[in-house]
């Protein structure tokens, strides 16, 4: 009879993490995403409206509308800056998130790797249990056959 594998319970707990922190990761993943593609609508709509603000000088523009261009454009400005800054705490926050992931592939590994050996040293015990029962057989049997040899050679 096969002996349970004791640990289990933990590898199963393991597989569990693994599978949160693929998810976590995936999040992570995203959010890193999607702050770039933010980050880069800022910048594509800076430089429209900087052509705009170099055409609008070319043709002639008057100072309110100069003024007004200007400081939007520094807002735009602000809000890369600090759009920069939410997508490297994305890119930090993913780094964080694949420690964590190849943490818990590892561990997972390990269990699965105790898993393998634990299944391997059954095989052995079974294997060599039946081997020993099929000596035990053998040796029965040829016990037999020595007795009816011995009492044919008595009766004649």
């Amino acid at each position: 009879m096969q002996k349970p594998f004791t640990l289990k319970p933990l590898m199963e707990l393991a597989q569990h993490h693994k599978e949160a922190a693929t998810r976590e990761l995936g999040q992570r993943n995203k959010t890193e995403h999607d702050a770039q593609e933010k980050l880069d609508m800022l910048r594509r709509y800076r430089n429209e409206y900087q052509t705009r603000l170099q055409e609008a000088t070319r043709v002639g523009i008057d100072p309110l509308e100069l003024r007004n261009f200007q400081q939007f454009i520094d807002k735009l400005d602000e809000a890369i800056f600090q759009q920069r800054k939410v997508l490297e705490q994305s890119r930090v926050s993913v780094a964080q998130g694949r420690t964590e992931f190849d943490s818990t592939q590892r561990r997972l590994k390990s269990y699965t790797t105790l898993q393998d050996r634990h299944m391997e040293e059954q095989k052995k015990v079974e294997a060599k249990s039946e081997q020993s029962a099929l000596d035990e057989h053998t040796g029965r049997f040829a016990a037999y056959r020595m007795q009816q040899a011995e009492e044919k050679k008595n009766h004649h």
